[in-house]
């Protein structure tokens, strides 16, 4: 053989077994880890910049409403499932220029909304650090769901009674990749999921892979409501190879559907019911989550009980509605 050939025979060598190895990696890694969405669940973030007040091209609900605030406006806080609600009662009920920033315009940047001035009439601290702020007292009005246990406790060591108003409804979903054949689950598969019992989609009818159930962040609206729905039950550790599946996550119905809107997944039925807003509206969809309007007990603003009045009104409700929730009466 000449050296020309060797040379040649070499080289088809090295890329036959570069060929060999991708091909591995993608049959082994690649091609598993491309039905899973770990980070649909924990990096999607609400576009704030997308829902501020008196922005004409603001994708916020807008009525015709009978109240107008000028002057003591409670500062709304809340979620980030929740911005479409309270950055829709500043844009109808409060005056032009009560929404302020650190900078002359808001910043694309931030992550929270971190540029919202201390005087602002809007703030966005999402549900961590809005439970806090509400206890500390920078905040008038937070929008989130249930509290938990540690910001429970916070209010308590703090001496702050918090007053929790139900104002809107909203599903709490489970949702899996689209390509994922199971369509639903009940409850307590589902819990039995989340504790360790089912661990393969095929003990669920489900293709042979592993189940990668993710999480949230501790104290976040979600996380709480999850930790509610266990019932007490631990939710146990995953396996360190569950990247390799399919995953599992929660979230509240319109966050994952109306904001986040990701293609890619689907939300499951629960119990064999669908998490649409009819569903939700008539209670048959088995996890309906309450949403609150929650502020201290020792606020003296006298708007705050004027503004939970007309939310709790016909046209108040409507807003909700319009803002992609369930109106709670």
């Amino acid at each position: 053989m000449t050296k020309t050939a060797k040379q040649i025979a070499v080289l088809v060598s090295v890329v036959l077994v570069f060929a060999l190895f991708n091909s591995c990696m993608y049959l082994l890694l690649t091609g598993r880890l491309s039905n899973n969405f770990s980070d649909t669940s924990q990096s999607k973030q609400i576009d704030v910049a997308k829902f501020l007040p008196h922005v004409p091209e603001s994708d916020l609900a807008r009525l015709e409403s009978s109240l107008k605030l000028t002057d003591n406006l409670p500062v709304l806080d809340g979620a980030a499932a929740l911005v479409p609600v309270y950055a829709a009662i500043v844009d109808n009920v409060y005056p032009a220029g009560c929404v302020t920033f650190d900078g002359s315009v808001f910043d694309d940047n931030n992550y929270y909304g971190e540029n919202f001035a201390v005087d602002s009439a809007m703030q966005y601290n999402n549900t961590v650090r809005g439970y806090k702020a509400i206890v500390d007292g920078t905040t008038d009005i937070l929008f989130c769901a249930s509290p938990s246990e540690e910001q429970k406790q916070y209010a308590e060591e703090q001496n702050v009674e918090l007053i929790y108003v139900p104002v809107g409804l909203e599903g709490f979903v489970f949702f899996v990749n689209e390509n994922n054949p199971v369509n639903s689950l009940t409850a307590e598969q589902i819990r039995d999921i989340y504790g360790g019992v089912y661990t393969n989609w095929k003990q669920l009818g489900g293709a042979d892979r592993m189940i990668n159930p993710v999480t949230r962040l501790a104290g976040s609206g979600s996380q709480s409501a999850m930790d509610s729905f266990m019932q007490g039950r631990e939710i146990a550790p995953k396996s360190v190879f569950s990247i390799t599946g399919a995953s599992i996550g929660f979230s509240f119905r319109y966050y994952m559907d109306g904001l986040v809107g990701n293609d890619n997944v689907k939300m499951l039925s629960l119990n064999g019911i669908y998490p649409s807003a009819e569903n939700i509206q008539n209670g048959t969809y088995p996890i309906i989550a309450k949403f609150y309007a929650i502020y201290r007990a020792d606020n003296d603003n006298p708007n705050i009980p004027v503004l939970i009045d007309w939310l709790l009104s016909d046209e108040g409700q409507k807003l909700i509605e319009k803002s992609g929730y369930v109106r709670i009466k």
